[in-house]
């Protein structure tokens, strides 16, 4: 009888994955993606349209980028949807990923206390994180190798800060919804993808105490890719669905299908494949 890996059965207990069926057919495609792509709702949204229009079962599970980066070096995925470009040119690079292509984009932005203790509002990103150690005021960290946290590694590098020591630097070390969560009850800063971020908003409501404090800044941009697994590192690999998944994501219709996916009026992913 077939078993899901260790990994995937934690998974699905952790409620991270789509395990409806115990079964992995010919037909079905094993994904590696980021939380936000699922917490945003994205997949929901498109995972029908996309069975509707190829014929094809895709499964997935959704973590942290760096998690699902080693889970294809495991074998354990057939494709993946990631964002965090350093890492992926890396895996490409040692042989771990083929055909890596740009699907869509969003930002980051950071939230922080409605009243904004540190006072950062309209300030850039470098000194905004300044202020916030400064201040005090407190950040919470995804702290888990995911795209959003290696993203935030990378502007506190750029603002020549190390965050690591300071007592009100909180690591989560978990998903994007549980940071945002764990910001809100420390009344803290966080760095958050826009797409998870409206949709926490919209489920918080007028009980968000968070809110966008700094945006618009051009190290905040949030760059989507789509990976197949290197079928010469893993032979088992669904090399040709696979190709038709990623054929499919670049393909107009579904780029259209990325750009009309709204939540409250809002746009939360923006489509950008051969660009």
């Amino acid at each position: 009888m077939f078993r899901l890996p260790r990994f995937l059965l934690l998974a699905c207990a952790a409620g991270y994955m789509a395990c409806a069926a115990p079964v992995l057919a010919a037909d079905t495609l094993m994904m590696a993606t980021t939380t936000s792509t699922q917490d945003s709702g994205l997949l929901e949204y498109l995972e029908p349209v996309f069975k509707q229009e190829t014929g094809i079962e895709l499964k997935w599970v959704a973590v942290g980028t760096g998690k699902a980066l080693e889970i294809a070096k495991n074998c354990d995925a057939d494709v993946l949807l990631v964002h965090a470009p350093s890492a992926e040119l890396e895996f490409v690079k040692a042989g771990h990923g083929v055909d890596r292509r740009q699907v869509m984009y969003n930002d980051f932005v950071i939230v922080g206390p409605v009243a904004d203790p540190a006072g950062v509002k309209r300030q850039t990103t470098a000194e905004a994180l300044k202020r916030i150690l400064d201040t005090k005021a407190g950040f919470v960290s995804r702290g888990d190798q995911s795209g959003t946290h290696k993203a935030e590694q990378k502007l506190w590098q750029q603002s020549n800060i190390v965050p690591d020591k300071d007592p009100k630097y909180f690591s989560a070390g978990q998903g994007m919804i549980s940071t945002l969560n764990m910001a809100a009850e420390k009344q803290a800063y966080a760095l958050t993808d826009r797409g998870t971020w409206i949709t926490f908003a919209d489920k918080m409501g007028d009980k968000n105490p968070l809110a966008i404090v700094v945006e618009g800044d051009k190290a905040l941009f949030n760059q989507y890719s789509v990976i197949t697994v290197n079928p010469a590192q893993c032979p088992k690999v669904k090399t040709d669905l696979a190709r038709k998944f990623e054929d499919w994501w670049v393909a107009p219709a579904t780029q259209q299908k990325i750009a009309g996916y709204m939540l409250k009026g809002k746009q939360l992913f923006f489509p950008n494949a051969n660009k």
